[in-house]
């Protein structure tokens, strides 16, 4: 596993491809490179049978710089780094940040392709391969790219840690609609790792996050407040709205459709007034009050309430450092 860290201070956790997997899908690109260059070349062959041998020699070099060489280099910039054998391998080019590549990258790779893997049949290529620590070739030394798996298995993902009791429910009157979704990605990144970063850089970086969203929302977090636990709380505040969201349009559904009973007679509506629930994504069925008001189900209140009682050892949050 090779971690990259972009300049957004974000850790990807990418898998290089081997030599093995490389020469597979070097094999399955060569081989349809090929077999297209030779029907290609048999109909201009036909084509050009009254031309002197000049002229076809010329042909036959332009043929291939644009089957053997612009053909793959056109394949790789229009879908991203992945050719027919990368994707049959489950491979794919990215920049050294782990971002697509473009054009000038596949330019460099197939420029150079052509002398270390053309020209030599693949032996430069391999002991570069060989070499390199993370099995990259001379093609992606100089154009910046890196081939990584894209078929690993899955792994699970972490739940971002809750904020002390004493910040549940402190900033719901705050306008989270200017926060962009990069800026929730960073600041989830950075509470699932933070136990894992130096104390000083998980400092830092949660001081610019936080700034970061107190210029988005224009409201400070009052004094004595660590930055790691402003965010925590942010971001609980957030998930605590989506649910509430969420909860409130199910209400919605299941108000508006008609209660039959099993034996098929309708019912008043009074006599099913306190009967009426909804099913909870989790599967769970959360009855409605008389009122319409929907009993919390293990949403913001309630985790709030259960914080509350348990102390704050339940809330499994604790600043880096």
């Amino acid at each position: 596993m090779s971690e990259l860290v972009t300049g957004d201070a974000v850790v990807l956790e990418l898998r290089p491809a081997r030599l093995p997997s490389r020469a597979l899908a070097a094999a399955i690109d060569l081989a349809v490179v090929f077999c297209v260059f030779m029907l290609v070349s048999v109909v201009v062959g036909i084509a050009s049978v009254t031309l002197d041998e000049a002229a076809v020699a010329a042909i036959g070099v332009a043929l291939f710089l644009l089957v053997l060489i612009g053909g793959p280099i056109a394949v790789e910039t229009l879908s991203h780094g992945r050719s027919l054998g990368k994707l049959a391998c489950g491979l794919r080019v990215v920049r050294d940040d782990g971002g697509p590549i473009r054009f000038r990258h596949a330019l460099v790779r197939g420029a150079m392709g052509a002398v270390e893997i053309l020209m030599t049949f693949g032996v430069v290529a391999s002991i570069a391969s060989l070499v390199s620590a993370r099995g990259r070739r001379l093609g992606d030394v100089f154009a910046g790219t890196l081939v990584i798996r894209e078929r690993v298995t899955a792994r699970r993902s972490v739940a971002v840690p809750p904020p002390p009791p004493w910040l549940v429910g402190r900033f719901s009157q705050l306008d989270l609609s200017a926060v962009p979704d990069e800026l929730w990605l960073a600041i989830r990144q950075y509470l699932t790792r933070m136990h894992q970063l130096d104390p000083g850089v998980g400092g830092s970086m949660a001081a610019r996050l936080a700034d970061e969203v107190v210029s988005r929302t224009g409201i400070a977090p009052p004094q004595g407040i660590p930055a790691a636990a402003f965010l925590a709380a942010v971001v609980h505040e957030r998930q605590a709205r989506d649910a509430r969201r969420v909860f409130a349009g199910a209400r919605g559904a299941s108000s508006a459709a008609p209660v039959v009973p099993v034996g098929g007679a309708p019912e008043s509506a009074g006599g099913v007034a306190g009967a009426v629930g909804f099913v909870a994504p989790g599967g769970a069925v959360t009855p409605v009050a008389p009122s319409g008001a929907v009993a919390p189900a293990g949403g913001a209140g309630s985790g709030a309430e259960e914080q509350k009682g348990a102390g704050g050892s339940s809330a499994g949050f604790a600043p880096p450092g």
